[in-house]
């Protein structure tokens, strides 16, 4: 059993509290009673229906959830077949450009990679709004769908679908019914993570956005650079209480399929 020294919990508590500390210091100010954010006025609730009266807050945050969702879905779409041809098909006429194009957005600076889309909208007559925020967000989250589902292909055991074909079953079908439910679980560990990774996008939706299509995060910083408001801690409490129920929801969801995937493979084994 491995003993921790004074120096590892020291530094483990000073590490967490740089973490955290910032954080629970907002969701306490977010039901401060005071207009200033850095005076405590007392217990209040009052800005969160401030919040719920604020148009232009509710209407980036509604804009925000619709592009998320909506790249996220199409971005585990395209990358967990982008990992399938990267795993199943090993050798193919420009398998290294076709992975590099996959990893690029992984180590680009994301100013380069907005500044890029934004060229491209440009270039092509794009107006934009909503759908090139869409696209440029697709774009970013889509590798790290790639990665996190490849993981979980090289480590598939093939000859449960080799099993399914021998017995007839064509190649759709067992992709479907055999090697979706069990690499499900990366699946929608990808989307989630393409999910968060809209949401806290800044930079990108910057360049990719226009007149009338503002996500939460570029007003937070817009209003931000004018003074902190309460009502900005309340709607951060409002997402850091969404992204921690999401989090704890996938992480029982993936761990109750991976159970099961085991169990699945155990029977199979043994039958």
């Amino acid at each position: 059993m491995t003993r921790w020294s004074r120096f590892n919990i020291i530094s483990v508590t000073l590490g967490l509290a740089f973490l955290y500390l910032p954080i629970l210091l907002l969701v306490i100010y977010s039901f401060n009673a005071s207009r200033l954010v850095t005076v405590w006025g007392g217990f209040s609730t009052q800005w969160y229906g401030h919040l719920l009266r604020n148009n232009d807050m509710l209407n980036a945050a509604w804009l925000t959830v619709r592009i998320a969702v909506l790249s996220a879905t199409i971005a585990t779409v395209l990358g967990t077949l982008a990992a399938l041809t990267l795993v199943r098909y090993t050798r193919f006429r420009g398998r290294i450009l076709f992975s590099g194009m996959i990893y690029a957005p992984l180590v680009m600076p994301d100013v380069i990679t907005g500044l890029s889309l934004l060229l491209l909208f440009v270039t092509a007559g794009l107006d934009r709004g909503f759908w090139t925020i869409v696209m440029a967000h697709t774009t970013l989250t889509m590798c790290f769908v790639a990665v996190v589902v490849q993981s979980r292909l090289l480590s598939f055991d093939r000859s449960i679908e080799e099993a399914a074909l021998d017995l007839g079953a064509p190649p759709v079908r067992t992709f479907f019914e055999i090697t979706l439910p069990i690499i499900a679980p990366a699946v929608f560990s990808g989307w989630v993570l393409a999910l968060t990774l809209s949401l806290d996008d800044l930079v990108i939706a910057t360049f990719a956005s226009g007149a009338g299509a503002k996500t939460l995060p570029m007003l937070i910083y817009s209003q931000v650079k004018l003074g902190v408001t309460p009502e900005i801690n309340a709607i951060c409490t409002i997402l850091i209480g969404i992204v921690t129920v999401g989090v704890i929801f996938a992480s029982l969801v993936t761990k109750r399929r991976e159970v099961q995937r085991q169990r699945d493979e155990q029977a199979a084994a043994a039958a």
